[in-house]
């Protein structure tokens, strides 16, 4: 499917519109491509992108996007116009607008006689599942990491990581996509952690760097404060544009998040060793929390177990 091709542009772009969500999108006529594009760092969208690449041989073509067509005046005017006055005839989109006030792209396509097909990728989703979050459930997009041995221990008391290096940079690389790095209290006092992403390609900056916790902190810890009930400080960071969160704290912040039910994906680096003792990742919840889409892939010496508690 050409959509694929459309995710694969979307891919490469991905983030470089942030705040805006990044979506590709594909011109095809008579089994060619002659049009393709994406969201570009100055927000144009990438319907117009690649319609405007494919000029007058977007009459009577087909139009894969991965994200539904917004039919709405916002820093740009509505794609839906766009798509009209190019003369498509077909649209094929990845993933609908949670957004209320850009959605209904579809509806508008169809009522004046234009092909509409919704295929529903879960790729299209995940592409921007921190956007997604932040607009449908006002707050961030919450990953919670963990490193931990193969019997769950997040501490081994003859090493200060448990994981590899090609784990660490990992991390880092994370810290740099996100908008904000959490822990909590006793990881801030315990490590003095300083939560930057470094030696890695920062093109947003730094993310936001916090600590959930009533405090204090000691002295010489740089971190920003947050000492309110978690959902009421989640919504807090959402109104000031943070659209994910990289959660590194220990088990009890991992807890407090999985019992408030505001965790959404879980990344756990599995080192190879056995622990034998000490803390394990997550104590004990109220309940069982079921996870989907479990991937695993090789980090160095390490495996890296992927799985959604909330899907996008």
């Amino acid at each position: 499917m050409t959509i694929s091709r459309a995710l694969e542009l979307a891919v490469a772009a991905r983030g470089r519109a942030h705040p805006k969500p990044t979506v590709g999108a594909v011109v095809v006529r008579d089994g060619e491509i002659v049009g393709e594009g994406a969201t570009e760092a100055t927000g144009r969208h990438a319907e117009v992108v690649a319609l405007d690449a494919a000029g007058d041989r977007a009459r009577g073509a087909t139009l894969y996007v991965t994200l539904e067509p917004c039919a709405h005046h916002g820093t740009t005017p509505p794609c839906t116009d766009a798509i009209l006055t190019a003369g498509v005839e077909r649209v094929v989109f990845g993933a609908r607008d949670p957004n209320p006030e850009a959605a209904g792209g579809e509806e508008r396509l169809r009522a004046v006689g234009v092909d509409v097909e919704f295929v529903d990728w879960f790729e299209a989703r995940a592409l921007n599942e921190a956007w997604r979050t932040w607009v449908t459930k006002q707050r961030p997009f919450v990953i919670y990491k963990a490193a931990v041995t193969l019997d769950g221990r997040v501490a081994l008391p003859d090493r200060r990581w448990i994981s590899g290096e090609a784990s660490l940079r990992l991390v880092h690389e994370l810290r740099a996509e996100v908008d904000a790095v959490a822990v909590g209290g006793g990881t801030a006092r315990a490590d003095l952690p300083r939560l930057d992403a470094r030696d890695v390609e920062t093109p947003r900056g730094q993310p936001r760097r916090l600590v959930f916790s009533r405090g204090p902190l000691p002295e010489g810890v740089d971190l920003e404060l947050r000492t309110g009930p978690l959902e009421d400080e989640l919504r807090a960071l959402a109104a000031e544009g943070v659209q994910s969160l990289l959660l590194e704290g220990g088990p009890t912040l991992a807890a407090a998040f999985l019992a408030a039910d505001l965790v959404d994906k879980v990344l756990l680096f599995v080192a190879p060793v056995l622990g034998g003792a000490g803390l394990t990742f997550v104590p004990a919840l109220p309940s069982p929390r079921a996870l989907t889409r479990l991937a695993s892939s090789q980090v160095g010496d390490d495996v890296l177990l992927e799985a959604y508690v909330h899907e996008p």
